[in-house]
């Protein structure tokens, strides 16, 4: 794989022949800037969000069972309707890093609409973590601390004075800004206190404070005293030299490799800085040369792999009906569906995605896309195992592929199909 090709494929969702001819003509640290700095995006123009306004506020009562069931159906045609709009805008950017990283924000911040039940608090948070995901960390750590489907989701609303409630708290510490073993048990019981205060508004999808509800005593989080509130913590929380190198591992874990030498996790602590600057990090990221040195421990999460057959074969994301109901069907099985992650901890990566149930789903999914997908460019080349790869953005076949793309290659269809499942294409 060469070092553009795997640039692409570890910043969007997977790429093509004619992309990587595109950025190798360009140049790799061109192109990396191009990528962290991008400009319009007539894709994620062409792509608005849904209309989710009309929430209604709550269930109705339990013992309205017509009711109960409308709201059912409301609540799943929302959620589907949300969830193949994203699918459809990471298919049709033109700048995929912008959704890639907001994603992988999706992944840290996790976030569940199975307990929050309100696509539009789910649709205001992907919004946040794309408009602040690339700037000051701080920053986005801020909104998200007030974020309704996230205060929803952890129990923030319920964090009142005299009453604490420390699963925001202890989150915000262990898994969104310092990682395990960085903090005690009283600093997650006093940031508690700091968080109190909250009420979610479900009909407009805000939260907002109540000062009665808010602790405004003297707290004590990392050895620092003080009246600290949910903004004064974060702040605290993100100027702690521990979170510049959990950020910055976090980000190289989904965008880089398995591992992470200390001399490159200080170069990028450096280029995070005390500005926090995610885009800075970033770029120095994409241009370490351990970032080009392991090509072989990412493997296209579910979500990165459906979204780049559609993209390679160009064909478009259907947003209802039967066939969005199956495609939401195929995220299912393969154990990934945005809005959905099964833990606070966000989905797994890397070798998890390879299961015997996962590579049947996805040689189905395949082949249903290869029938749908315009394959002239296959069928009518001599070499098609080569115009396959060109296709879908792989720069070589190895020994063994090549000889099962060949067996295959008077059928363009089954063709095609093997090459999306091939060990070559589901590499980061």
């Amino acid at each position: 794989m060469s070092d553009v090709s795997l640039l692409l494929r570890r910043t969007g969702f997977g790429t093509t022949g004619a992309e990587i001819e595109a950025a190798t003509r360009r140049g790799y640290e061109a192109t990396v800037d191009a990528l962290v700095h991008p400009g319009a995006d007539p894709g994620a123009t062409a792509t608005p969000p849904p209309d989710l306004s009309g929430e209604p506020a709550r269930p109705p009562a339990p013992d309205d069972k017509d009711a109960r069931r409308a709201y059912a159906r409301q609540l799943r045609s929302r959620s589907a309707a949300l969830t193949l709009w994203w699918l459809d805008r990471m298919v049709r950017v033109r700048h995929p890093l912008v959704e890639r990283l907001t994603f992988t924000w999706h992944g840290h911040w996790a976030t569940s609409i199975q307990k929050v039940r309100s696509p539009a608090m789910m649709l205001r948070q992907n919004q946040t973590l794309r408009s602040l995901g690339r700037g000051d960390f701080r920053e986005l750590a801020r909104a998200m601390v007030r974020d309704p489907a996230l205060l929803v989701w952890l129990d923030g609303q319920k964090n009142k004075k005299g009453k604490p409630n420390e699963n925001l708290a202890r989150e915000l510490m262990e898994l969104f800004t310092l990682g395990v073993g960085h903090y005690s048990e009283t600093d997650v019981r006093e940031a508690a206190r700091a968080l109190t205060g909250w009420r979610v508004d479900r009909t407009h999808a805000t939260a907002a404070p109540l000062a009665r509800h808010h602790d405004d005593g003297s707290k004590t989080v990392l050895g620092v005293t003080g009246e600290l509130d949910d903004r004064s913590l974060v702040d605290l929380l993100t100027a702690r030299p521990e979170s510049a190198a959990f950020v910055a591992a976090r980000l190289w874990s989904r965008h880089g490799s398995a591992a992470l030498p200390p001399d490159t996790l200080r170069r990028l602590v450096a280029a995070y800085g005390p500005g926090r600057d995610v885009t800075a990090l970033l770029r120095a990221m994409f241009l370490e040369p351990a970032f080009r040195a392991d090509r072989s421990s990412l493997v296209a999460s579910p979500v990165e792999y459906v979204a780049g057959v559609f993209r390679a074969l160009d064909v478009a994301v259907p947003r209802d009906g039967r066939a969005g109901r199956a495609l939401l069907g195929t995220l299912d099985a393969l154990g990934q569906v945005p809005f959905r992650p099964p833990s606070v901890g966000g989905w797994p990566s890397g070798l998890a995605w390879l299961s015997t149930a996962a590579t049947r789903e996805r040689l189905t999914f395949a082949a249903a896309m290869a029938r749908t997908a315009d394959l002239d460019v296959v069928a009518g080349s001599k070499d098609r195992p080569g115009a396959a790869a060109y296709l879908l953005g792989v720069d070589a076949w190895t020994d063994r592929t090549l000889a099962a793309l060949r067996d295959a290659a008077a059928d363009p269809v089954r063709l095609v199909t093997l090459a999306l499942v091939s060990p070559e294409y589901l590499a980061r």
